[in-house]
């Protein structure tokens, strides 16, 4: 029996009550009960205060309501027992062949256990959006490491996610870039302001060798070569490590893009329309300070010159005219000055703020290394990339590292710590306890036992460690749902950790396999079927970090 269930359970008790007068609620019997886990293992199963919330519409005294529940839920089928304690909690006892029986849910569920039904929301997730100017750096990696996460553990929950990249490719950046590709396959150096790094003169080369011509162009045209074939390159390189790093990309949306199409117009015309663009001093304003902002912003300006805000403000309509909701954004803490804007922003054409439109704002990442931060790239001159952390520390360490801390806390990471291979380092704790499940299963194999569900006899997994790990894997469908709400993919790996501890405390005291000459009995057969659906969690929720679940170690 999983919460759901019991929650389900819980609401039928209550409605069979209300059917048959014995209790009255004025404002109907709730969709739902939330059940929690107990800290105290000698209070039951399960527990909830349901009583104590129900107390003002049912007009009686929560133990008084509590009591009626106790005494319609104890003949319930699953339920072993109920106690009503203090001012009128419920402590609820699940009979050990309905707890056993999660084992079977999880391996008739396989992959998609954990899996909500889909809700028909449609969300647009932007994270990393990077100028097309140079490699990915440390700051990138973070969010890719946890939007990817996100994106996976939204899908999990019923969303339907569009994963999208904001190509910053319009503006003056874009032409430093050429003109700094163009100096170094000309044997000179980069102006000033432009791009500066090995990867720079790396690039040069393979667009001069792309390219044979180039260097014979006229300099305007040449200019203009080196900053699209650039572009173009740069650009495949961010698509092929993030890949590599296990970061899909469903939009690569262009800035470009708005520009050469009606987006910006049909932004303003929707702003035109909710009334809240005004002239001034020649240019054309947005009246954010309506909705908080500590300024109105400049979409147009008097020059003719379209706004950086104006492409944002674009971008978002545009988002909302393909019919997300809601748009999330995960964005830097170096643009945490951005929300109130985009907020306000989203107010104007007429959406909801923390509805339609929710920013995250993630914090810094530092890496060190023999005791030294890691702040310069050989290949960047000025920022760690992608590429070298995927070197130095491998894509499973690296995202389940960076995934496993709340966005918003600032970190600083070892390298030696994410690479060592011992049970302090949670992404080694969490995959040697999927390949030890592996190993078992391998070893049954070798004895002619595999997890049979039509002889499984879900009550003879009764000891209390065994209805600790059947708990933990019942939590698991709750915990992706919670993580999807909240925007926090952490608390999966976090689950896991809590789990593999779980399951390692179960195999210390429960033998799986026979030994030496002993006949498999049931109880083997049942535990085997357990130790089934344990790896099918770890699998599944690893899947959902984007790690790696290795059968060895």
């Amino acid at each position: 029996m999983t919460p759901e269930q019991l929650s389900a359970a819980i609401v039928a008790a209550l409605q069979s009550l209300v059917d048959d007068g014995s209790l009255a609620l004025s404002a109907g019997v709730p969709d739902a009960v939330r059940v929690e886990r107990p800290k105290v293992k000698e209070h039951g199963d399960y527990a909830t205060n349901v009583a104590m919330q129900l107390t003002k519409q049912a007009g009686r005294p929560p133990r008084e309501i509590a009591e009626l529940i106790a005494a319609r839920l104890g003949a319930a089928e699953g339920i072993a027992g109920v106690e009503v304690a203090g001012p009128g909690f419920l402590n609820v006892r699940v009979a050990a062949a309905a707890q056993g029986e999660i084992a079977r849910q999880v391996l008739e569920a396989g992959e998609s256990y954990g899996h909500a039904p889909a809700t028909g929301d449609r969300v647009n997730l932007e994270f990393i959006s990077a100028n097309p100017t140079g490699p990915l750096h440390l700051g990138h990696t973070r969010w890719a490491a946890v939007g990817d996460a996100l994106s996976r553990v939204l899908r999990a929950a019923g969303n339907e996610v569009t994963n999208e990249f904001y190509i910053n490719d319009r503006g003056n950046q874009m032409d430093k870039f050429g003109a700094s590709l163009k100096a170094r396959a000309n044997g000179q150096e980069p102006p000033e302001d432009g791009y500066h790094g090995d990867y720079v003169a790396d690039l040069a080369q393979k667009v001069v060798a792309a390219h044979p011509g180039i260097l014979d162009l006229p300099e305007d045209e040449q200019l203009l070569a080196f900053r699209e074939e650039g572009y173009a390159m740069q650009l495949a390189e961010q698509r092929s490590e993030l890949e590599e790093f296990h970061t899909h990309v469903d939009v690569w949306f262009s800035e470009r893009s708005l520009h050469e199409s009606d987006a910006v117009e049909r932004g303003l015309d929707r702003l035109r329309e909710e009334g809240r663009l005004f002239e001034s001093d020649g240019a054309t304003w947005m009246r954010t300070t309506d909705f908080g902002d500590d300024k109105d912003r400049v979409l147009l300006r008097s020059n003719g010159e379209l706004t950086y805000f104006a492409s944002d403000t674009a971008y978002y309509v545009d988002k909302r005219d393909r019919g997300f909701d809601p748009c999330i954004y995960l964005l830097g803490a170096d643009h945490h000055g951005y929300v109130g804007r985009l907020q306000a922003m989203a107010a104007c054409v007429g959406d909801t703020p923390g509805e339609q439109i929710q920013i995250l704002i993630g914090q810094l990442v530092k890496i060190l290394q023999d005791g030294r931060e890691l702040k310069l790239s050989k290949r960047a001159g000025t920022i760690v990339t992608l590429r070298e952390l995927i070197d130095l520390i491998g894509v499973d360490a690296l995202r389940y590292t960076l995934i496993r801390y709340p966005a918003d806390s600032p970190l600083t990471l070892d390298v030696a710590e994410m690479t060592r291979k011992s049970n302090d380092n949670p992404v080694y704790y969490v995959q040697y306890a999927h390949a030890r499940l592996s190993s078992i299963l391998r070893n049954a194999a070798d004895l002619g036992l595999t997890p049979d569900l039509e002889s499984f006899d879900p009550s003879l997994v009764s000891t209390d460690r065994e209805g600790d790990l059947l708990r933990s894997l019942a939590e698991f469908p709750r915990l992706v749902a919670q993580a999807a709400e909240l925007r926090e993919p952490h608390r999966v790996a976090r689950y896991l950790e809590d789990t593999a501890g779980t399951f390692h405390r179960f195999y210390d005291v429960c033998r799986v396999l026979p030994q030496g000459d002993e006949e498999p009995g049931d109880v083997h057969r049942a535990r085997l079927v357990l130790v089934a659906a344990t790896r099918q969690v770890f699998a599944n929720g690893l899947a959902l970090l984007g790690v790696g679940a290795p059968e060895r170690m």
